[in-house]
């Protein structure tokens, strides 16, 4: 039977074009690998070395030595070397780690169970380190005087006793340094100033050398609030030539109120020293202190706007609401009592009043 028998001839044209690509591949695989791929057998060299013995060098005879040269791998020999030897390449991702074996793996050891096993040892707590000793101050304070004092004294002398003063010690107020006074290793002052004290707080007071070199311990001084006045005031009375003028107070709104003349002592601290229809002036008889206390302008009790609880010039004290009366009187005093002083007046206008009533009665006199 025909290899083409019964065949068209697109079939017949397939078969020879298929024959003859076969052929090609078989031409260039011969000509890619050589003959080592056709043949099953390889070429083998044999080399025979002939090893003459080495003459003795003779002085002056120069000795010349015929080395067998080494007979390099035939075609078939190196392609059997490259197709069966293994080439590490290390920049490779598929290489492994030098010096690593894949296959090796840590087996942890079977923990011990029962009575025999031994019992875990447990390290000792660590010993905590001694804190080191504060070193003690070469200069020692022991008291100031005085220890307290109230926010707006005025500048005043503050006596320190203690030991190991020198006449190069000074006293920090705050951190700042005061005008000191040395008079002996014992006992040092010095001036503080009437700003430093304008607040309350709690300074420290410290001594020690402007180098730094001899300090001493840490002392606080206490700055309080200065008490004031906790009366209202309501109003006045002004007599004829300004004699036994009267000044009316309350300490609450619910309180009678009470009269003061000029230099009278209210609350047993403070002194009446002037009044006005607007105001009245009060001093502090033991700090000198003065305060200046508004008339409390009262409304009938209910009748207070929102969130007027207590006096705006005077915070946290109440407002006092007198009864409903005329401008012209005043409590607890009769309307047929003349008056002196009208409470829209100035103070200059009621200087000028003054002075004239003054110049009025000495012209009354003269006419006696």
């Amino acid at each position: 039977m025909g290899l083409f028998e019964g065949k068209s001839k697109a079939e017949r044209n397939k078969i020879i074009a298929a024959a003859a690509l076969g052929v090609v591949s078989l031409i260039t695989l011969y000509f890619a690998f050589g003959r080592s791929l056709f043949s099953s057998g390889s070429t083998t060299a044999k080399v025979t070395v002939k090893l003459s013995p080495t003459p003795t060098p003779k002085p002056g005879v120069s000795v010349t030595v015929n080395r067998p040269s080494a007979a390099l791998p035939t075609a078939g020999e190196q392609d059997f070397i490259y197709q069966t030897t293994a080439v590490y390449y290390p920049g490779s991702i598929s290489a492994p780690e030098p010096g690593r074996n894949i296959f090796a793996f840590y087996e942890p050891p079977e923990k011990c169970r029962g009575e025999g096993c031994p019992s875990p040892t447990i390290p000792p707590p660590p010993t905590p380190k001694p804190p080191s000793p504060t070193p003690t101050a070469p200069i020692t304070l022991v008291s100031l005087s005085p220890q307290t004092v109230y926010a707006g004294t005025k500048t005043f002398q503050l006596e320190l006793n203690g030991e190991n003063f020198t006449p190069d010690t000074r006293v920090y107020f705050n951190q700042g340094v005061l005008n000191t006074n040395f008079i002996n290793a014992r006992r040092i002052s010095a001036e503080i100033p009437a700003k430093l004290v304008s607040g309350e707080g709690s300074p420290q007071i410290i001594v020690q050398t402007t180098d730094g070199k001899l300090y001493s311990n840490q002392m606080f001084m206490t700055v309080q609030a200065a008490p004031k006045p906790t009366m209202l005031y309501i109003g006045m009375i002004g007599r004829k030539r300004f004699n036994n003028d009267t000044a009316y107070f309350t300490e609450t709104d619910k309180s009678p109120p009470f009269g003061a003349r000029l230099n009278d002592v209210l609350a047993g601290r403070f002194r009446l020293i002037d009044m006005s229809p607007a105001e009245a002036s009060l001093e502090d008889i033991t700090l000198g202190f003065k305060y200046r206390i508004p008339i409390s302008k009262g409304v009938l009790p209910g009748s207070a706007p929102p969130g007027r609880g207590t006096d705006p010039n005077t915070p946290g004290i109440p407002i006092y609401n007198p009864p409903v009366m005329s401008p012209a009187e005043i409590p607890g005093i009769p309307n047929t009592i003349r008056q002196q002083g009208n409470p829209n007046m100035t103070d200059e206008e009621r200087k000028k009043q003054k002075e004239q009533m003054q110049k009025q009665d000495v012209d009354d006199e003269g006419d006696q």
